[in-house]
């Protein structure tokens, strides 16, 4: 998968810690991704560029990261009728601002929210690989190995801790 199958967007470079999370593991289900910094708030029309463009691209899946007001997502979503998931991050209220304005999207407008942080930028990368995997039996394969090592990792962790007898 050479052209990039999943966009991940950011409102600010200082959301780059934190959504390298999230091609950290596209990149380990081997999903050619892309990384563009856009603000819904200080660059609209670069946002509206590149949801508009981004089908006609090949992508299939945008990730999309903000905290504060989150706009991102939704003005994303706004604009193209691919799977827009959102990754509220942390801010002055601890990223929970970020998370309401992503999970209150109005009907018709849907945004996919996860956790706030590295651990819903890990998921989002997950559910951008389950919503290809409907595409690419490869990557079905992959998922279900995936799943087996952690529940293989829960298991070792359990055997660990148990008292010897």
């Amino acid at each position: 998968m050479s052209k990039p199958l999943v966009g991940i967007v950011m409102g600010s470079d200082s959301d780059l810690a934190v959504m390298e999370e999230a091609a950290k593991i596209l990149h380990e289900f081997g999903i050619s991704h892309e990384i563009t910094i856009a603000s819904a708030h200080r660059s609209p029309k670069r946002v509206e560029s590149y949801a508009r463009g981004a089908e006609k691209k090949g992508l299939r899946v945008i990730i999309a990261g903000a905290g504060g007001a989150a706009h991102l997502a939704g003005v994303l979503a706004s604009r193209t009728i691919l799977p827009v998931i959102a990754v509220p991050l942390n801010s002055p209220l601890r990223g929970l601002d970020s998370f309401y304005s992503t999970l209150q999207m109005p009907s018709g407008v849907p945004v996919a929210t996860m956790g706030i942080g590295k651990a819903g930028a890990r998921n989002a990368a997950i559910l951008a690989v389950e919503i290809l995997a409907i595409k690419y039996p490869g990557l079905r394969r992959k998922l279900k190995e995936y799943k087996r090592q952690l529940a293989q990792k829960v298991g070792e962790k359990d055997r660990r801790w148990k008292p010897k007898s």
